[in-house]
């Protein structure tokens, strides 16, 4: 007697790699890092702010991250894959955007091309100088890296969409903006040298408000000295330690000895 069998469907379901050009995944993996590098030098706020970048190939599709995960769990499956007018592009997690950093980051995006990576953090160093009438003072040579960055005033949350362009006009063609009674806001040509920037403007915010905390009088060298310094220290192209190329492949291999699992 011969009987019949009914195999179940068996669904084949891809990897996020599997769906994703190469050049984007690549992407994927450095912006996971991003975030990774960011929560381990301490500066995150639980689930808040948002580090984006320009999906390869693209002039309106950009990568951030899900509302929901930690910095220190995003991986470059998670990311989600958003345009220009807040459409989901393709989202693994089970989680969405937040608003405010889909007004802040697609401002930046639609109108600078020259940038391909945009990062927002809420420090404690970072608010603690946003709200100073002073700014970001040239306190010492970390902090000269920043003599000229820009400034935008507090308009409250940031999600309506009318501020982006106010954002924008602000920001300029600056690396950096100090969001007053908010945060700091860099952008980069890369990952690589967002986060550079990111790393260097936060000490720079703690250089300030250590400095500050002590009562007494600061130095300040004369505004030629200042200058000078400032431009040797700008990002080039044929100079990968100013802008951050090259200790980016030292900082992936310290994360693969933390967690290597940033890249799945």
């Amino acid at each position: 007697m011969n009987a019949t069998v009914s195999s179940p469907s068996v669904q084949i379901v891809r990897s996020v790699q599997e769906q994703v050009s190469a050049a984007e995944w690549q992407s994927r993996v450095d912006l996971a890092a991003c975030y990774r590098l960011t929560a381990m030098y301490g500066m995150t706020e639980m689930i808040a702010n948002h580090i984006s970048c320009r999906v390869p190939g693209t002039e309106n599709e950009f990568l951030i991250n899900p509302y929901g995960l930690l910095y220190e769990e995003i991986d470059a499956s998670s990311l989600v894959k958003i345009d220009l007018d807040g459409n989901v592009l393709f989202n693994a997690s089970d989680y969405g955007v937040n608003a405010a950093g889909f007004v802040i980051h697609s401002a930046i995006h639609m109108a600078r091309h020259d940038i391909d990576c945009v990062a927002h953090t809420h420090t404690v160093a970072g608010m603690a100088v946003s709200a100073m009438q002073c700014g970001l003072l040239p306190v010492a040579q970390t902090c000269m890296r920043f003599l000229h960055v820009a400034y935008h005033d507090f308009e409250g949350i940031a999600d309506n969409p009318e501020e982006r362009e106010r954002l924008v006009s602000h920001l300029g063609d600056h690396e950096a903006m100090v969001l007053r009674n908010h945060g700091l806001l860099v952008v980069g040509k890369t990952i690589a040298s967002a986060f550079n920037v990111l790393f260097r403007m936060e000490r720079a915010c703690e250089v300030q408000v250590a400095a500050l905390s002590c009562n007494t009088p600061l130095v300040t060298p004369p505004p030629e000295v200042l200058q000078q310094t400032y431009d040797r220290m700008k990002p080039r192209d044929n100079a990968p330690g100013l802008s951050g190329e090259l200790a980016w492949p030292a900082l992936l291999r310290k994360l693969d000895r933390a967690d290597p699992s940033f890249r799945h």
